[in-house]
């Protein structure tokens, strides 16, 4: 938005700053259309920029798009149409823009270029980026002809390696004639640019192997280098050898070729530069000669290298700098330093930028005229130039839109008309790369609908945050409003938070939060509302931790770890040792909430953790174990055997030999066994195996064994302590190869997909195999055809697969071992099943019969077992309700429902079908593959049901004597509606209910005024609609009649009256009577009644409560107030005796405001209204029990 101020050529709009504020919030969130719905293109799925293809393969240009029509796709190569259907090379998917080239005989040159994918419906057309199509290449080196190299020893060197230009460039490394990699150092290393740089040469790189490799990664192709020789010459040798020769003493250098200063080989001169781009990886390079070898050392002037994004290679002299941006351009400074001195090269970088996005344009879904923005926000160095299309076309170019205005990065359409859906395309360039973004704009009327399931339940442990989803979709966008179990407004505010997507966010989440919760979404086109459940549980924790523990040796250690839960959480115990799992012990006993440690030893020692765990949380806890030596007792030393001694192998057979041995000192504790384990040094060497025992008493064993293994045996002695260690193995043994003994096992059939059996089996392993040379053949035939068996030998596989059967038949196959020495044994036949495909045919003869209002059952004519094509898993009955019968317009928003009838099923009943609708159905067969063709459609009806209850009941205007009371009908007809029913009833002071009076009315009557009634008295009203089938639900009220406010004209002092003096005097002499009588019976010493006092007024908590007792004040049925209008009795009185009377005798406590109220099976209202209670006979004289009938009734006069 500009300020007025800041741009005097613009025309400042008064409240356009309000309306940017409103379009603004189109922008905040991407909506996202079902598919459903009307929607121009959007590109969903496509091939990179630069697509580099591999001669040997098929070109794959994925162009992949959504829309509603689904669109159609075209291509454009090098900014030309690109006509797929004239070239027989080039294939596009069907229902997608994918090209497959194929290029096998052609020339992959012919088919490289820039190619462009346009995906179009009749609401806009989508393009893609500017593929650029290109081949690898991989080509030779040139031939050359490399001289030998001569150098002086202690000098640098340079060996060039120049590979030939590839795409993508090839990755190069140095080897010699043995395909050794060269040994990398700080004195010897590789450039970045493939060359070998040596800071000083030594006599141990004479060679004349230096050869230089290039592998290109696409065609997976190396390419080598002519060799390089390499002669170091030691000067000081030379020197004595040409002076002996000729006798020059001057040939001696004063200074030979020595220590030296360092100097640089790359970079060349004091500084160089280097530009990088933006979001790319930074690679610096300095490489010194100089001798010693000098190190290299970096830093930044002026500033701190990237430490977090920053990495030496190379010995240090590559550094590396990932992911830069623009803090990364400055001065690098690179020292070599030896010790004779310090060498510096300064590498100056800059750092430019390819286009790249601050705020991407984002669909937009708009409503008839309402208004909406499209921003392109992009930054780069230098700063991209940023163009606007309209599908596809220049938007100066496309048709003239008179709500559209373009402003630089930004597109204001304003008051858009239905019609005028279309794409947007937002490019950015600069000389570096481009940007290129799809935004549609989609004008649509939509009313809500609420895209998270009904009806989820989420659960969360307490004071944890709960987050409750109600995902919308809507145009104009749906504004989201949240309930309470239906009736409390859920508002933004503590503990509450509503994000913009709906989503209800409780930060803490409490047990009183739990509870339903109805979201609402609603625009000026209609609402949709959605319920969810939300249940806040108990955490679990751990009440009695596991303790610390001391144990002595061959003692039982016991842990307990009791937990408390949620009772709807069932909790897992899990226990470790030292954080891994416990040992595979018998010892080891886990029991409920304990761990019991039986016999402990040293190795049991350790940290042991119980984990309590449910599905929504957890709580650990740890105790040590330390094992103590027990109370010294001078026991008898045990120990492990000693190992046996003396192998000896004699009757030895083709596949027997018989073992013999010394057994060695059992140390005080009896040999209970012998083990002989065997290693097999042809298949397995080093991996000993258990072959046998025996028992302690045997020094001898008859050892049976398999062809083509060479056996070499061992013996280990178990006593009460353990075993001992493994005897010296014997003298190898080798048995003869053989055919197989057995086939392989778990030999199976089965198809894929259609037209294919999948025949798998496990291999046999080890020596199993008998011989050399392990196969396995194949056979198969189809079951009850008169074929001969087909065959195929293969080996090093567990699965063949044979092509090009029918479908889903049965198959006879055997799979059969075979060696070079033979086959092995018959195999047994196994039966399988080709693949299957998809049902050919629907269920005929589908008829529905009406049952009731709710529920339906449909019959059909199963298909034929052979259309099925495969396994038949059932049927799938899709049915979905079209509109009401009172109802001419369809029910567009009601989604089709599906229910699936396993087995070979021909009839199924559909449940929950809403009254007096019209609904249609389909049929189809399941298989697993998937689904049939579905059956003819089948219409049916559901008859009348009771409506639901009257949508309001309000009571206006009262009265002294009047009420008057309006009524909407109910939301839910189920019939057509024969009228309504009212049924009202007085309530006293006493919350004792008066005669039910009942009022019938017609459908078209909302209203009445009902006359002739008591002043301040509260009335109860009960509504309720009706059909032929009878009446719905009630809905209830309540009110009171207008308050006689009428006021004598004289005040009268009631002292001076004398029916108040004569009231008095009679109350007192009551008293003195009673009074005199107590005295006398004191006096007579008279026991005062008092048992007989309490089995007459028992404390009602203790009665024993009766279903026909009338001690509970509620309301009875409203049948049995017709019949004889008698009201209910009194509460009981509490059990702690006392009774609280209230300030007011009209207050609404007394009438149970808030209670729980019922509803009777056939809805009739069942209240909690209570009556106030009487005195206790231990706090005064009058009665305790409830009021009688009579009294209860004139209470109403």
């Amino acid at each position: 938005m500009t300020h007025p101020t800041m741009d005097k050529n613009r025309k400042w709009v008064p409240g356009f700053g309000a309306m940017l504020l409103i379009l603004l919030s189109h922008t905040t969130s991407a909506l996202e259309v079902p598919l459903d719905l009307p929607q121009p293109p959007t590109i969903t799925l496509q091939s990179p920029k630069d697509y580099i293809f591999d001669p040997r393969e098929n070109i794959v240009i994925h162009c992949e798009a959504k829309g509603k029509p689904h669109p159609s796709f075209s291509w454009t190569r090098n900014g030309t149409h690109f006509d797929v259907e004239k070239d027989s090379k080039v294939l596009m998917k069907p229902g997608s823009g994918t090209l497959v080239i194929d290029i096998s005989g052609e020339k992959a040159e012919a088919y490289e270029g820039t190619y462009q994918c346009t995906a179009h419906n009749e609401h806009g057309t989508a393009v893609s980026n500017n593929i650029v199509i290109r081949q690898s290449r991989s080509p030779l080196w040139s031939k050359e002809r490399n001289e030998a190299i001569v150098v002086q020893m202690g000098v640098s060197l340079v060996l060039q390696c120049r590979p030939p230009a590839g795409l993508p460039p090839p990755v190069i490394f140095w080897m010699d004639n043995n395909f050794q990699r060269l040994p990398l150092d700080k004195r010897v290393s590789q450039a970045l640019n493939g060359d070998l740089y040596f800071s000083n040469v030594l006599p141990e790189d004479n060679r004349n192997d230096y050869i230089c490799y290039a592998r290109f990664p696409h065609t997976q192709t190396i390419q080598q280098k002519q060799p390089i020789s390499v002669t170091v010459l030691d000067m000081e040798a030379m020197n004595e050898t040409v002076a002996a020769l000729y006798n020059v003493t001057d040939f001696y250098s004063d200074s030979p070729e020595g220590e030296r200063r360092p100097g640089f080989m790359t970079p060349l001169g004091i500084t160089s530069t280097k530009m990088v781009l933006r979001g790319e990886t930074l690679e610096l390079e300095c490489i010194a000669d100089g001798l010693p070898t000098p190190e290299i050392s970096w830093q930044k002037d002026g500033g701190e290298l990237p430490s977090s994004r920053m990495s030496f290679y190379n010995f240090k002299k590559t550094l590396k700098v990932s992911d830069v941006n623009e803090a990364d351009a400055g001065d690098y400074r690179c020292t070599a330093t030896n010790k004779l001195g310090t060498a510096q090269h300064v590498i100056k970088v800059s750092v430019k930028a390819a286009p790249f996005w601050v705020s991407a344009p984002r669909n937009l879904i708009l409503a008839p005229n309402e208004t909406g923005i499209l921003t392109c926000r992009v930054n780069g160095e230098p700063k991209p130039k940023i163009s606007w299309f309209v599908n596809g076309v220049p938007i100066e170019n496309a048709p003239e839109d008179h709500s559209r205005k373009v402003d630089d990065d930004t597109v204001i359409l304003s008051f858009v008309k239905t019609g005028s859906s279309a794409v947007y395309q937002c490019n950015a360039s600069n000389e570096f790369g481009y940007l290129l973004a799809n935004a549609f704009v989609n004008v649509l009327a939509e009313a809500p609908r609420v895209l998270t399931p009904p009806n989820g339940v989420y659960q969360v442990i307490t004071n944890n945050p709960a987050l409750l989803h109600c995902a919308s979709f809507g145009s104009p966008i749906p504004t989201i409003t949240w309930f309470k179990d239906s009736q409390t407004s859920v508002k933004n505010g503590d503990p509450y938070v509503i994000h913009e997507n709906g989503t209800l966010e409780i930060h803490v989440a409490q047990p009183l939060h739990s509870g339903k919760y109805t979201c609402i979404a609603s625009n000026n086109l209609g609402l949709k509302e959605n319920h969810v459940y939300l249940e806040v549980k108990e955490p679990t924790r751990i009440l009695k931790q596991p303790e610390y523990k001391d144990v002595q040796r061959g003692m039982s250690a016991v842990f307990e770890c009791k937990v408390k839960h949620d009772p709807s959480l069932i909790p897992t115990v899990i226990w470790l040792k030292d954080n891994g799992e416990l040992p595979d012990d018998e010892r080891f006993d886990v029991d409920g909430d304990s761990l019991t440690i039986r016999d402990v030893t040293d190795e049991d020692e350790g940290t042991y953790t119980c984990i309590q765990n449910t599905t929504l949380d957890q709580d650990s806890a740890s105790a040590m174990l330390t094992v103590v030596e027990p109370t010294p007792t001078p026991p008898i030393v045990y120990g492990n055997p000693d190992p046996p001694t003396d192998l000896e192998i004699t009757d030895q057979a083709e596949r027997s030999v018989q073992l013999t041995w010394t057994p060695g000192d059992e140390h005080n504790s009896p040999t209970q066994k012998f083990l002989i384990q065997y290693e097999d040094l042809l298949h397995q060497p080093g991996v000993w195996i258990n072959l046998t025992d025996t028992p302690g008493t045997s020094t001898t064993v008859q050892l049976n064994l398999s062809p083509y293994v060479y056996y070499s045996f061992r013996v280990l002695a178990l006593n009460g302590v353990g075993y001992s260690r493994p005897s010296q193995p014997s003298s190898q043994y080798r048995t003869n190869p053989s055919a197989p003994d057995e086939n392989p096992s778990d030999v199976q059939g089965v198809g894929t997909q259609p037209g294919n059996l999948v025949i798998s089996w496990t291999p046999l392993t080890g020596f199993l195999a008998n011989g050399p040379g392990l196969e396995y053949k194949v056979l198969w035939r189809q079951k009850d055809v008169e074929e001969d068996w087909s065959s195929k030998t293969v080996a090093n596989v567990s699965q063949f697969i044979v092509s090009g059967t029918p479908t889903y038949v049965p198959y006879e196959i055997k799979v059969q071992a075979i060696n070079d020495y033979g086959s092995g044994p018959e195999p047994e036949v196994v039966i399988g099943y080709s693949g299957e495909d998809l049902p050919l045919s629907a269920p005929d003869s589908v008829q529905v019969m009406v049952h009731n209002s709710t529920l339906a059952e449909v019959h059909w004519e199963p298909v034929s077992l052979q259309s099925v094509r495969g396994k038949l898993q059932g049927y799938k009955v899709y049915f979905r309700r079209i509109r009401g019968l009172h109802e001419t317009q369809e029910d567009t928003e009601q989604q089709e429902q599906v229910l699936t009838f396993s087995g070979n099923r021909s009839e199924g009943r559909l449940p929950g079908l809403q009254p007096y609708s019209l609904y249609n159905l389909t049929v189809r067969v399941l298989n697993i593959k998937g689904e049939g063709p579905a059956s003819p459609s089948k219409t049916f009806e559901t008859p009348e049901g009771v409506p639901g209850p009257p949508s309001f009941l309000n009571v206006i205007n009262p009265g002294l004597d009047s009420l008057t009371l309006e009524w909407g009908p109910p939301m839910n007809n189920n019939g057509r509606l024969a009228g309504y029913t009212l049924k009202y009833q007085p309530v006293n002071t006493t919350n004792e209910l008066g005669p039910v009076k009942v009022i019938n009315f017609l459908a078209n009557e909302t209203t009445i005024t009902l006359g002739n009634l008591n002043s301040s008295m509260l009335y109860k009203f009960y509504m309720s609609a009706k059909t032929i089938k009878g009446s719905g639900p009630i809905i209830t009220e309540e009110a009171f009649t207008a308050m006689d406010t009428t006021v004598p004209n004289r005040q009268v002092d009631i002292a001076t009256q004398g029916w108040f003096i004569g009231l008095m005097c009679a109350i007192a002499l009551l008293i003195l009577v009673l009074l005199i009588v107590c005295f006398i019976k004191r006096n007579k010493g008279g026991k005062y009644p008092v048992k007989e006092k309490e089995d007459a007024h028992q404390d009602p908590e203790i009665q024993p409560m009766k279903e026909d007792d009338g001690t509970f004040g509620e309301y009875r049925s409203m049948e049995s107030d017709t019949e004889d209008h008698k009201p209910l009795k009194g509460s009981r009185t509490p059990s702690n005796g006392t009774v609280r009377r209230d300030e007011s005798d009209d207050s609404l406590v007394d009438y149970g405001e808030g209670g729980d109220g019922q509803f009777n099976e056939d809805g009739s209202f069942i209240g909690q209204y209570s009556g106030k209670k009487e005195k206790d006979t231990h706090e005064g004289n009058e009665s305790s029990e409830a009021p009688s009938p009579v009294n209860a009734m004139n209470s109403f006069v």
